[in-house]
């Protein structure tokens, strides 16, 4: 039976500009949201909203307006009861023209912690409850590859965990053939490596390491007998080098295969015999991951 993923877990790609559509579910303390786009050479602005509603005219949590204008600055604000607030102006501009970049809106106690390329930016403290957040709205100058809500508000099929990270588990049955496990989550900018284990809970053997070395620009993939790693094989990590939506691991008969964002990226034929002994997952690094399906 196939698994169709809640619809909280699901990334947007490349959302045609002017957009606005809900987050499942609403926000809360300790999620993000994550962006990957470009500007144009031509930009001149564009916007990013928080809406307290699905309607162009509905309250703004934040409003975050990069304008490159002879003054470049970056504009933040809110609005109630259709009155805009307070402007914070940074004038500083972390976009550049004809650049791709990657921006995250952190949602901490204090307020709306804004990241770009890795580096903070400004936090825009609330001024209107998080909770009442329900969409988001994207307009100007601006293409988007990828929106992706990381941590959404509850799991809501069996299953569905919000792990901390180094995670372990159990894999509920063990692994078995056609089986596939799904992880979603993020890859910050700037990230090193992390990496999947499928072992044996017994004899603690690796049966498959998935290690994305990012700053080598490689893949490994290995497994681990009596404490002794064998011969690794490495290969370019194409769409896995910055940013993770979704992985798909799924076993055979003869091999693992590793799917990213929909698309197959690599096998591992097994080493370990019989496979079906593997029922533990363990996963570390610089990831954050917002959902596991077994």
């Amino acid at each position: 039976m196939a698994f169709v993923a809640p619809p909280g877990y699901q990334p947007v790609y490349n959302p045609r500009i002017p957009y606005l559509g809900p987050i499942y579910g609403g926000l809360r303390e300790g999620m993000s949201i994550y962006f990957q786009g470009s500007i144009p050479e031509d930009i001149t602005r564009y916007f990013i909203n928080l809406l307290c509603g699905e309607s162009e005219s509905s309250d703004v949590a934040l409003h975050v307006n990069p304008r490159f204008d002879g003054w470049d600055k970056v504009v933040f604000n809110s609005r109630q009861n259709g009155s805009w607030e307070s402007e914070e102006k940074i004038r500083d501009m972390p976009f550049s023209k004809g650049q791709a970049f990657e921006m995250i809106i952190l949602v901490n106690s204090q307020g709306y912690q804004i990241k770009v390329n890795g580096q903070d930016f400004h936090t825009f403290s609330h001024r209107i409850p998080v909770e009442r957040v329900c969409a988001l709205q994207i307009s100007g100058d601006v293409s988007i590859q990828t929106i992706n809500v990381i941590g959404v508000r509850r799991p809501v099929t069996a299953g569905a965990h919000l792990p901390p990270v180094p995670y372990s588990s159990m894999i509920p049955g063990g692994v078995s053939p056609k089986r596939t496990i799904i992880i979603r989550g993020m890859v910050p900018y700037g990230a090193d490596r992390l990496s999947v284990n499928f072992l044996v809970s017994r004899s603690r053997d690796i049966a498959f390491h998935l290690n994305p070395r990012l700053g080598e620009g490689v893949v490994v993939r290995n497994s681990m007998t009596g404490g002794r790693w064998v011969a690794p094989i490495t290969m370019h990590p194409c769409t896995m080098i910055v940013f993770v939506s979704q992985m798909s691991i799924r076993c055979g008969n003869q091999k693992f295969k590793v799917f990213v964002n929909g698309q197959h990226l690599l096998n591992f034929f097994h080493r370990h015999q019989p496979f079906t002994e593997v029922d533990m997952l363990e996963i570390e690094g610089d990831v954050q991951i917002s959902y596991i399906h077994f």
